[in-house]
């Protein structure tokens, strides 16, 4: 029996939201899944200020993560009617919605005060009444009761879609770089996961704050630019680069006051020369993280690359230059949407979780057991004729 469903990505980058309709067959290991309409709806400038803010600790209150939670839920629900009006497909007919949210702040272990947590928002109860479907959100929270880092989340589906003869690394450059490991002839148990480190986070923050525009388009900027040695040198050195998966990281490490200290310290350098060693700094760490905890496991016959990051033809060509043992390739040489995979994989993930399967990866997250993801807003078609 197939299924009509919407998956709902916004990340890190803060460059869109993701909006995926698919039909959905089966589930597990049998899930097949086709791609019906895809949208990437810019996300407002007050929005993604109002995010900012909520990331950094200097800034955040409650009063505005409060508001924030039910701004964010009344535009994901418009992103789900949009992709439906633009493939003329009755709302009505959707079976469920899996929503990411947006992550505001995710400690990924103990420290002094706080203990690991995660923080998604984008009120799936608002999504749910506004569009008259069943909500699956808030993905991270039971892998993180188990034990786990709550992300990455997404290599449970490439497994279930790419798995195969060959040893594959499926890198995914959103804001955050992360990797997925898919051993050939696998099973879950199998494969592993983690963030690389900065994907397009950095390059973004960096080119909208010294050229005035939103990306790097296609890697312009960074091809005129020229690598500074010390500069990559210290961003190499960042521990996070150094330190055995599992491990999970985000806005909190890589975002606003990170580009201000960078900015300040490197001031006196060409603007191009900077967006080349930040574009750099992403080759590398993918490069760094690959060497030091996959190599030593496996020879990696393809690499993958989806997500924002596989247009930056600078970027690809450097992590190609980097990985000459490897057959590098982007999503779409597959014939699959680099833009809609994970708004695909939250779809498909919501599928498991209303179907009791468990969907976390061990080797991924960190978690001690495997568990069923998500949590569950009913739609208001349930209720209709109970008199509630």
């Amino acid at each position: 029996m197939c299924k009509y469903a919407v998956g709902l990505m916004s990340g890190t980058s803060l460059d869109g939201i993701d909006a995926a309709l698919v039909k959905i067959k089966g589930s597990g290991e049998n899930t097949e899944v086709e791609l019906i309409e895809f949208v990437n709806l810019d996300m407002p400038d007050y929005i993604k200020k109002e995010i900012k803010r909520c990331c950094g600790v200097e800034e955040s209150n409650v009063e505005l993560i409060c508001s924030l939670n039910f701004k964010l839920g009344y535009i994901f629900a418009d992103a789900v009617k949009e992709v439906c009006k633009r493939a003329n497909f009755p709302i009505h007919k959707l079976d469920f919605i899996g929503s990411h949210g947006q992550t505001v702040y995710h400690i990924p272990a103990d420290k002094q005060g706080s203990i690991k947590s995660t923080l998604q928002i984008g009120e799936p109860a608002v999504i749910s009444y506004e569009t008259g479907t069943t909500v699956v959100s808030n993905f991270r929270v039971m892998d993180m009761a188990a034990g786990g880092q709550g992300a990455p989340l997404v290599p449970y589906v490439d497994y279930i879609l790419y798995k195969s003869d060959r040893n594959r690394a499926l890198q995914n450059i959103g804001g955050i770089g992360n990797v997925t490991v898919i051993p050939k002839n696998c099973t879950v148990d199998d494969v592993f996961a983690f963030d690389t480190g900065p994907g397009n986070m950095i390059i973004d923050e960096v080119v909208q704050r010294l050229k005035g525009v939103k990306y790097d388009k296609d890697g312009y900027l960074a091809s005129q630019g020229r690598i500074i040695e010390n500069m990559l040198r210290e961003l190499l050195d960042i521990p996070y680069i150094q330190k055995k998966p599992p491990k999970t990281t985000g806005r909190e490490l890589f975002g606003s006051q990170f580009v201000d200290e960078l900015l300040i310290k490197w001031k006196n350098k060409r603007d191009v020369d900077i967006i080349a060693t930040v574009t750099a700094f992403t080759a590398y760490s993918i490069y760094e993280n690959y060497k030091r905890f996959i190599f030593d496991k496996y020879d990696i016959d393809e690499v993958i690359i989806s997500g924002g990051g596989s247009y930056n033809k600078t970027l690809i060509s450097m992590i190609k230059n980097l990985l000459p043992n490897c057959k590098v390739f982007i999503l779409e040489d597959l014939g699959f949407s680099s833009d809609a995979k994970e708004a695909i994989a939250f779809a498909i993930l919501a599928n498991e979780t209303l179907n009791g399967i468990c969907s976390n990866v061990r080797g991924a997250t960190g978690a001690k057991q495997r568990v069923v993801l998500g949590n569950i807003t009913p739609s208001k078609k349930i209720f209709r004729g109970n008199n509630i």
